[in-house]
């Protein structure tokens, strides 16, 4: 991802931070991600997207918060999770762990 603008969901951002127990070098590694990334926040298109993504598939609050940013600003979507899958608006790069 050199070199690419990294743009996050702050509910991403949220689900980073809360890990409990991590290590004083996990957090300044994890702080040093956010850094470098742009943070999207919540708005009214991003909300209309949500109600719309939460009213056709079965996600989450934050996934669908997650997914609906992704289609809201045009950005590809990486992810390992196979049930994002059935969201056909998404750009969806799957990965393997």
């Amino acid at each position: 991802m050199q070199g690419k603008q990294i743009c996050i969901s702050f509910i991403t951002e949220l689900e980073l931070i809360e890990f409990k127990n991590l290590s004083e070098r996990d957090e300044k590694q994890i702080h040093g991600l956010l850094s470098d990334c742009s943070i999207i926040q919540m708005n009214n298109k991003l909300k209309e997207q949500y109600v719309t993504i939460r009213k056709k598939y079965s996600l989450k609050l934050p996934d669908a918060i997650i997914a609906a940013t992704a289609i809201t600003f045009n950005l590809p979507f990486i992810t390992s999770d196979k049930q994002f899958k059935t969201i056909n608006k998404l750009k969806l790069v799957s990965y393997e762990i």
